[in-house]
């Protein structure tokens, strides 16, 4: 009988990706997730539909549940006895922190402590998770700078520039104390600007495109003058299904990975890129950096490297070709 593994944010664009993956790894995948309408729900439930007609889609069930509903997670937990939980459903977006912020309680906090509670509820049922890994962010690291070898798992996050950073630097400290306390192995990944087929609408890389293909204004913050470590999501879902066996061994069983793709790219220098992959001109709108928008990311991914034999490298220009693509096939779901 194939192993279970419980995958929180299954109709968002990372946890789609991991689902037919491991669909295809021969998975029994019991998939979460509540349906907001943070972005449209239509491209969630697309994303659904998709998962509806893969080969092995016998092997997944869905269900709609809130994790902020303890009883209802735990009790899906105890029926379903998953071996692995891979937890990524999150309330998503620096700026709309600036918008709303009760979602960030809700979702980050109170929804990964109650993953974590019903990974505990399992163990006491005889049922154990062998690794439950979880989606934390490169936001993390702040607002920084430098530094030409990259931002290192073992640098400071006290400084987060956002409600959506601090949620998960939280995140990260929670889960070492419940690593440290009930011994249950744990797994933070770090996220660096993740991008491709089926993406999230609310990120730049579809919002440009399609500003690109219907000839509309581009924001470009601080005149251009970001950087960001983009990486293609398929390089994220081999990350994290490499890293599902490797459960922590240390006397706190907890770890943290950067996932990111090792090549920082300044804001207009990836406008030229979509401008190549487009065959079109942007219009852009030179306008001041957000407060809640870092300066740059940039992943160092030694630890990465070390541990699973591989990190994420798909060149930019490859990987917004393969996304231009999908829009121009998919542009509908987008409104």
């Amino acid at each position: 009988m194939a192993d279970t593994i419980l995958l929180t944010g299954a109709a968002g664009f990372i946890g789609f990706a991991c689902a037919q993956r491991l669909l295809a790894e021969g998975w029994r995948v019991v998939g979460v997730d509540n349906l907001n309408d943070y972005y449209t729900p239509a491209l969630k439930q697309a994303r659904l539909a998709e998962l509806a007609k893969h080969p092995q889609a016998a092997n997944f069930a869905f269900h709609r549940l809130d994790l902020a509903d303890l009883a209802e997670l735990t009790a899906l937990a105890l029926a379903t006895k998953p071996s692995m939980i891979l937890h990524l459903a999150a309330q998503a977006g620096v700026r709309y922190g600036l918008q709303a912020q009760q979602p960030y309680l809700h979702s980050n906090l109170i929804g990964h402590f109650n993953v974590l509670q019903a990974s505990k509820s399992l163990a006491e049922a005889g049922a154990p998770v062998q690794h439950l890994l979880y989606a934390s962010s490169s936001s993390v690291y702040g607002n920084r700078e430098d530094d030409a070898a990259g931002f290192r798992e073992t640098d400071n996050v006290s400084t987060p520039a956002s409600l959506y950073a601090a949620t998960k630097v939280a995140d990260e400290a929670i889960s070492h104390a419940w690593a440290a306390q009930f011994g249950t192995p744990l797994t933070g990944m770090r996220f660096f600007t993740v991008y491709g087929p089926w993406g999230r609408p609310d990120m730049s890389p579809l919002l440009f495109l399609q500003a690109l293909h219907q000839g509309q204004e581009i924001q470009l913050f601080n005149h251009g003058d970001l950087w960001r470590d983009f990486t293609y999501i398929d390089d994220i879902v081999e990350a994290i299904v490499r890293l599902i066996p490797a459960a922590p061994t240390t006397k706190v069983p907890h770890e943290v990975y950067n996932l990111g793709n090792q090549q920082p790219t300044r804001l207009d220098a990836y406008i030229a890129t979509l401008e190549e992959v487009t065959g079109r001109t942007a219009k852009l709108n030179k306008v001041p950096r957000p407060a809640t928008e870092v300066y740059r990311t940039a992943a160092n991914t030694e630890k990465l490297q070390a541990a699973v034999g591989w990190a994420p490298s798909t060149p930019l220009a490859t990987g917004l070709a393969k996304l231009n693509d999908w829009y121009l096939a998919h542009r509908e779901l987008l409104g």
